[in-house]
């Protein structure tokens, strides 16, 4: 840890006179999104089903993918990361809150997870897997990942608020212990998570990097949210004491490698696949590339990955945060329509079949956490006001 301490750059808070309208507007969008997703789930609740699981995923793949770059942050030492780590804190304590607009997902979980609605006496596959698949197992397993993540998230930020008061390096020491603590088991949670939610749409499909894949996704969508954040920030007039042109750079390549990784676990999935051509596993690819999904497959290998590598394969682009925060935008999108590959031909096989639903869920859920976000901005300073780091962290040259 460096003991450069002096000289530190002052503590930065939030004005909300910058906010302007837009957390009215998150507000009223988040209420009568909301509402608009009652109404609409009453009467088609099979899609309503879908299309929340949809919304729901995309948002929990952020919010673990940010509380990843916060642990990488305190188990490597970085100091580069002290100026943005405040709000990948931020992002990642809405998982409780998150949880809580996931709720619905009880009412309808049989619709979407069909083995719920299946007797194990009636389904051979089922009775296989009866001891992990059966429903008071699946719920408490996903109260476990809720809890887990959030409060490991809760920890953290915690520490580095008490550091802000104090100045004390434990509350560092304490929380990269908490990083070494949280690694296996998070990684052990999120791909059983990302098996019970997603895989579980079709209980014959079996992916030994599933997981891998879920994560590779939520990190890199996890990034592109803090580059636009910062973006945002800094246009604002904040962070600039602490993020310099460099960083520019190294979130660049952060972006490039992580493009990288999706796409090659990505590749390395669907080639085994293909490989051992074994019927159960097939089915998964098989179904998504039947009529229009096709589309929206070449869409995702042409826009996640070789059109984000071309862009951010040479240098000098890199350094232009406008540049950066457009690659991130796309990237996002890509995967949002990743994400709706993973759940949406599950209901709709025949080909891709756009819903109200699928967007509004995406609108409500993201609105309301956008604006508790948005809310509770100004409760802290932007960035960790006495980190030992933070000297390091402000003048920062890749």
């Amino acid at each position: 840890m460096s003991d450069e301490t002096s000289h530190l750059p002052p503590a930065e808070t939030f004005d909300y006179k910058h906010v302007g309208g837009r957390f009215i507007g998150l507000c009223v969008t988040a209420v009568v999104t909301l509402l608009l997703s009652l109404v609409l789930g009453i009467s088609n609740p099979q899609q309503f089903a879908f299309s929340w699981l949809f919304a729901g995923w995309f948002f929990v793949t952020i919010l673990i993918g940010s509380l990843f770059w916060v642990i990488v942050h305190h188990a490597t030492d970085a100091a580069w990361s002290v100026g943005i780590r405040r709000q990948l804190e931020n992002i990642s304590c809405q998982l409780p809150l998150l949880a809580l607009l996931l709720l619905p997902l009880l009412l309808v979980a049989p619709k979407v997870w069909t083995w719920m609605a299946e007797s194990p006496a009636h389904n051979h596959e089922l009775a296989e897997k009866a001891a992990y698949l059966n429903i008071n197992f699946f719920w408490i397993r996903t109260a476990v990942y809720f809890l887990l993540f959030g409060i490991v998230a809760l920890l953290f930020r915690r520490n580095s608020l008490a550091q802000d008061k104090d100045g004390a390096a434990i509350h560092s020491i304490r929380n990269r212990r908490l990083a070494f603590f949280i690694i296996p088991f998070g990684a052990i949670a999120l791909t059983f998570w990302s098996f019970d939610w997603m895989m579980g749409l079709n209980i014959r499909f079996v992916s030994t990097i599933f997981g891998i894949y879920n994560f590779a996704g939520a990190v890199l969508a996890a990034l592109c949210v803090i580059i636009l954040l910062a973006n945002a920030l800094r246009s604002a007039g904040y962070l600039k004491r602490v993020l310099t042109a460099q960083h520019n750079f190294a979130f660049g390549k952060l972006l490039l490698a992580f493009t990288l990784f999706w796409g090659w676990i990505a590749f390395v999935q669907y080639m085994l696949i293909w490989y051992a051509n074994i019927p159960e596993e097939t089915s998964f690819y098989v179904l998504r590339s039947t009529g229009s999904w096709k589309v929206l497959g070449i869409l995702l290998v042409v826009g996640h990955f070789i059109l984000p590598f071309c862009l951010l394969l040479f240098r000098g682009p890199k350094a232009n945060a406008r540049f950066l925060g457009m690659v991130a935008f796309w990237i996002l999108a890509m995967h949002l329509i990743d994400v709706y590959m993973l759940v949406l031909p599950v209901l709709h096989p025949e080909g891709f079949h756009p819903a109200v639903l699928d967007v509004v869920s995406v609108l409500a859920i993201g609105s309301t956490l956008g604006a508790f976000f948005l809310k509770g901005l100004g409760d802290s300073p932007l960035w960790p006001s006495r980190d030992p780091r933070l000297a390091e962290a402000a003048n920062f040259n890749d």
